[in-house]
This record gives structure tokens, C-alpha cells and sequence, in this order.
């Protein structure tokens, strides 16, 4: 069969084409990229993965395994980035005082990424890296993942968000998106918007009592799953050390392009 070059032809599988146990052999996937799929329970046997890159937000749920050779590597993982990150450690702290402190480290490490950013030229925070979301655009995305896990799910707010928040395709199943704007907001209000919800989780954890964070809370996504205060804070902190991991991944290329 004739083969062709993969800059004139690149193959797209979407949501539409069923792969669930699959077999390829011998099959060339150099190059590919898979975004938004589900790869969980995936065997791969003699395969060249060298120079490969997976990105996993939820490899540190619990139970999740990542197999290399027979070795676990999820808790490698999680070290190396408790290092480079530091503070990500308490994103899982159960006590008030605990995540009062989670909070303020990951405020200070935010702090000094907004600092870099604004040193970068006009635009910088516009540019998407790789069909992903540009550095303004994540910090909008966090406004929202605190308006659903601080002011849906905690305080039980009927309508708790922020116009400028950015949602997920796919994710406002259940949500009045009408809420939301359709223009290109400047960087200065995705910058206020973005303090204004930083400052109400730290308002809100400089009280909270052992007891609130025991408080049973519905999931804003799916409300028969059961959570606490405590698991809807630690969903924030979650989303927020992820998010400023792919902020900073990406602010690396956005660098790396200017300087070329």
C-alpha cells in the first residue's frame, strides 16, 4: 500500500470512531498526537517511545497506575513535580490551618508567574501553544473552576459565575451559560477577574472551621456523587496546580519562540 507523507496527509479520528480494543501492529504512529482521549488500560508491547510527552492531569487520583517496564511511575512523578512546584505537596491538606498555608503557597507561586508574564511582550499572553489555551485564557478558566467548586458547590450559589470565566467544551451541561460573555475581554479584566476570585477563597478559608470542611456538598457536574467542603477545596487546588503547570509548560515555548 502507498504510503504518504505525514505534512500531506494526517489521518483524524474523532469522538465518532469507536478504537476500544484496538489491536495495531506494526503500525507507524510516530508523530501522532492524542488530545482529550481515553487511553486508560492501553498495553503497549515493544514499542519505541523515545522523546514521547503524555500529559495527565489525573495520574495522582487514587489507585491510578502508569506501568514503564513493570515500574509504577505515578509516585516518581508526583515527587519530581512536589519539587519544581513547591507548596504543590499541600494541595490535600485536611485542616484548616493546612489549607490556609496550601493557599498562600500557591498565591506566592501564581504571584510570580503573573510577574513573568507581564514581563513578556504585548500579546505574549494571547499566543496558544499548540492549539492549547493561551496564558490569559487559563487564568479565565480558573475563575471559573472557582466560581463552580467555591461559589456552586460550597456556598450553593444559584448563579455564581463570572462573565469572563471560560468553560470547557462539552463541560456546561447544567449550567445557565448565558452568563458569559462572547467578546475578548483585555488582559486587565481577565487580570481583575482573577484576583477578585483568589481573594474569595482566601476569604473564605481564612474562617472555615474544621466542622464546615466535614459539610456534606453536591458535585456541580454530577449531583449524586457525594463530596465535602473539604474535597470541593482540594478540587480547586487541584485545578489550580495543574493549570499553572501548563501555564508555565507553555510560557517556556512562547519564550523559546521569541528568542529564536
Amino acid at each position: 500500500m502507498a504510503t504518504l507523507d505525514q505534512e500531506e496527509f494526517m489521518a483524524t479520528f474523532s469522538q465518532s470512531d469507536d478504537l476500544r480494543k484496538a489491536e495495531f501492529r506494526g503500525v507507524n504512529l510516530r508523530g501522532a498526537r492524542f488530545s482529550e482521549s481515553d487511553l486508560s488500560g492501553v498495553v503497549m508491547r515493544g514499542v519505541d517511545i523515545a522523546g514521547a510527552d503524555i500529559d495527565a492531569p489525573w495520574l495522582f487520583e487514587d489507585g491510578t497506575v502508569l506501568l514503564v517496564n513493570g515500574v509504577d511511575v505515578a509516585p516518581f512523578v508526583d515527587t519530581e513535580l512536589n519539587r519544581r512546584f513547591p507548596g504543590r505537596a499541600e494541595r490535600r491538606a485536611k485542616d484548616p490551618d493546612g489549607l490556609r498555608a496550601a493557599w498562600a503557597a500557591l498565591e506566592r507561586t501564581w504571584a510570580a508567574t503573573l510577574e513573568r508574564a507581564a514581563a513578556l511582550p504585548a500579546g505574549a499572553v494571547d499566543v496558544s501553544v499548540d492549539g492549547e489555551w493561551s496564558f490569559a485564557q487559563t487564568l479565565r478558566h480558573l475563575v471559573l473552576a472557582t466560581d463552580i467548586w467555591l461559589g456552586r458547590a460550597i456556598r450553593e450559589l444559584e448563579q455564581p459565575f463570572h462573565p469572563l470565566g471560560l468553560m470547557d467544551v462539552g463541560s456546561g451541561e447544567g449550567f445557565d451559560l448565558s452568563v458569559f460573555t462572547a467578546d475578548t475581554p483585555t488582559y486587565a479584566e481577565v487580570l481583575q477577574a482573577r484576583a477578585d476570585r483568589v481573594a474569595l477563597v482566601r476569604d473564605f478559608l481564612a474562617t472555615v472551621t474544621p466542622q464546615e470542611l466535614a459539610a456534606a456538598r453536591q458535585n456541580p457536574h454530577n449531583p449524586q456523587h457525594p463530596e465535602t467542603v473539604r474535597s470541593c477545596l482540594h478540587v480547586i487546588l487541584e485545578e489550580e496546580w495543574e493549570h499553572h503547570r501548563f501555564a508555565v509548560r507553555d510560557l517556556d515555548a512562547v519564550e523559546a519562540r521569541l528568542g529564536d
